[in-house]
């Protein structure tokens, strides 16, 4: 979602015909859901121009879709973001299963302007096998440090300007605290080895600007997907997890001495880095050009498949050879 917006302090603000474009909904209903029902409380200027807010545009989102579903304005004019989204995930019937007959993927987003672009209808139109569902939205990391999700959630989205060494702790204690399967991180400017980082604690990190068509493949590509259909995403039932092994880790069991186990640990660990290494580069071609944004986002989708499954499998044969996978462990348990 690209807003036109004028500058006000710290924070951005929109013209009215702005919010129109983005949300669909048009001026004149904008003026009678503000004059009439009390629903935003715009800024307005000397000259008596409306400039709305991040949350104003979420809430007429929101405002939007529930009147499509019967519930009238007067009604619920009055209610604040947070009620408005649980009456939306209560209307929809959350289910935190996906499957080909399940519920939508549903996502945990830190930032407003981020929920903003992926619940307008712009967006919803560059998601092709996959419906979203956006179940809590956080204004930005501080608040989500002591926020209590709504729902569970599978993905969570976050988009900040910056990245930094304390960004990455946060993001990784919400992760630790909600249990998020996968996490993409949308960011403006950063260190290259925060970035790095970052990646390799398992985390999808990408730098502005990223059209919708591309963040649209890259949240299809968290997906398992049916290997049969080659040109598009077939949900299989689950959100591939993020990586479970560092390189270090992998590169340690790898060289375990054959002498004692068999090759399978070795094997099995190099398949799991170059899986990682091809998730990555799939991740990171998303960005080239529009046309090759879906099939990047496929490829992507079935290393990461693969790389989960053969962390399981590495799993089973670290167990049945008494191998220590932990950080920093010893080649073998004793």
């Amino acid at each position: 979602m690209h807003l036109m917006a004028t500058a006000h302090l710290t924070r951005p603000l929109f013209r009215i015909g702005a919010v129109s474009k983005t949300t669909g909904i048009p001026v004149s209903t904008l003026r009678i859901w503000e004059t009439r029902y009390g629903a935003f409380r715009p800024v307005k200027t000397q000259g008596k121009q409306r400039l709305y807010e991040e949350h104003d545009v979420s809430k007429a989102i929101l405002l939007k879709q529930l009147s499509g579903e019967g519930h009238a304005i007067s009604a619920i004019a009055h209610l604040d973001l947070a009620q408005l989204r649980q009456m939306s995930n209560l209307q929809n019937g959350l289910h935190h299963k996906l499957g080909k007959n399940g519920g939508p993927l549903s996502l945990a987003v830190v930032g407003l302007s981020m929920a903003n672009r992926i619940e307008s209808k712009k967006f919803a139109q560059g998601l092709k096998q996959v419906s979203i569902r956006v179940t809590d939205v956080l204004a930005d990391l501080e608040a989500a440090k002591t926020a209590q999700l709504s729902h569970p959630s599978h993905l969570l989205l976050v988009k900040v300007s910056t990245l930094q060494a304390t960004v990455h702790s946060a993001i990784q204690a919400l992760i630790q605290k909600h249990k998020f399967a996968q996490t993409i991180v949308i960011y403006n400017f950063a260190p290259d080895a925060v970035v790095q980082a970052m990646k390799l604690s398992g985390l999808m990190v990408r730098r502005e600007p990223i059209s919708d068509s591309e963040l649209a493949e890259l949240i299809q590509s968290v997906l398992f997907v049916d290997s049969a259909r080659a040109q598009e995403f077939g949900i299989s039932g689950t959100v591939i997890a993020s990586r479970k092994y560092s390189d270090e880790t992998l590169t340690r069991v790898a060289g375990i001495s054959t002498n004692v186990l068999c090759e399978c640990p070795r094997h099995v660990a190099e398949l799991i880095a170059q899986l990682a290494s091809f998730e990555e580069y799939s991740q990171e071609c998303l960005n080239r050009n529009a046309e090759d944004a879906h099939l990047h986002a496929y490829l992507r989708s079935i290393s990461g498949s693969a790389r989960s499954l053969f962390e399981n499998a590495l799993e089973k044969i670290a167990q049945h050879e008494g191998i220590d996978l932990h950080e920093g462990g010893p080649r073998w348990k004793p």
